[in-house]
């Protein structure tokens, strides 16, 4: 009998455990969900002015106005979407190349000063980027002279030193004797990064690629310093352009903002298995 009420108390004690953090999780999923949620229920809003809105959770009506009204809005509203394509596909492209480039070469290649090189690069990890903003604004625009260019908005984020980092934890995983056994068999340098490290390293590449994307997609500080005309931002700086000295036009900037979400809701739900890989990638002893 007193195993049995023994059994019968740490049942209920674990459904109340168990309970207990489904809430909590319940709690916190709806709290994440919720901005997106609002954010595409708004946009089914009439396209009008923001004091004119009516903010409800459940609205009473479906409305594809504020969609057209986006599109409609200037002649610029397509070039957003394209700057955007073009420079998040360019940084993801030349992140996923010279990173892991270079994570090879600290991870599995001897050279003079490399240990210095390394720490120089994970010290400048630690500065905020808030920080470099204007010498690097400098250098774009009054030196280069690049403004309004693609090359302004590309060249400050060719590679992050998070993304060598990533990709060298990563490499620093692979077995040495691998390595060693095709420098016997006669195999170069380039053969063997690209025949035996790269088909090794097509986990942590996918990815460095959808991190990549991601932040060059959803960029907004960098491509509002160096653009200054409506043709060449990016969506999410475009997304300003709704909201005038005296008004916003609320709807229609939730619906640039939920066409702008498409391309990450697709990214995720394709590629999650990758996102949650990439939560421990980087933690790879070497």
């Amino acid at each position: 009998m007193a195993l049995f009420n023994n059994n019968f108390r740490s049942g209920w004690a674990l459904f109340y455990r168990n309970a207990l953090i489904i809430t909590f999780l319940g709690l916190f999923a709806l709290a994440t969900i919720f901005p997106i949620y609002f954010m595409i229920i708004s946009s089914f809003g009439d396209p009008v002015e923001a004091g004119a809105m009516s903010y409800s959770i459940f609205p009473s009506k479906i409305s594809f106005e504020s969609y057209k009204f986006f599109f409609n809005f200037n002649a610029n509203s397509y070039n957003w979407l394209l700057n955007s394509l073009i420079v998040a596909a360019c940084i993801t492209i030349s992140n996923v190349l010279f990173a892991t480039l270079a994570g090879y070469a600290f991870a599995k290649m001897n050279f003079k000063g490399k240990n210095v090189l390394f720490a120089i690069l994970l010290g400048s990890m630690m500065i905020p980027g808030q920080v470099t903003q204007v010498p690097l604004y400098i250098l774009i625009v009054n030196i280069f002279e690049l403004q309004n260019t693609y090359e302004a908005l590309i060249m400050p984020s060719i590679v992050t030193v998070y993304n060598i980092f990533l990709v060298k934890q990563f490499m620093s995983s692979i077995p040495k004797e691998v390595i060693e056994a095709a420098k016997i068999e006669g195999c170069s340098q380039p053969k063997i990064f690209y025949h035996i490290i790269l088909p090794l390293s097509k986990t942590v590449m996918a990815v460095l690629a959808i991190l990549t994307f991601m932040a060059a997609w959803n960029d907004f500080f960098w491509p509002f310093l160096v653009t200054n005309t409506m043709d060449m931002q990016t969506i999410q700086v475009g997304l300003k352009n709704f909201r005038f000295a005296n008004t916003t036009y609320f709807a229609p900037m939730m619906a640039g903002a939920t066409i702008s979400a498409v391309p990450m809701f697709i990214l995720f739900f394709s590629l999650q298995k990758y996102f949650l890989e990439g939560v421990t990638v980087g933690a790879v002893k070497g």
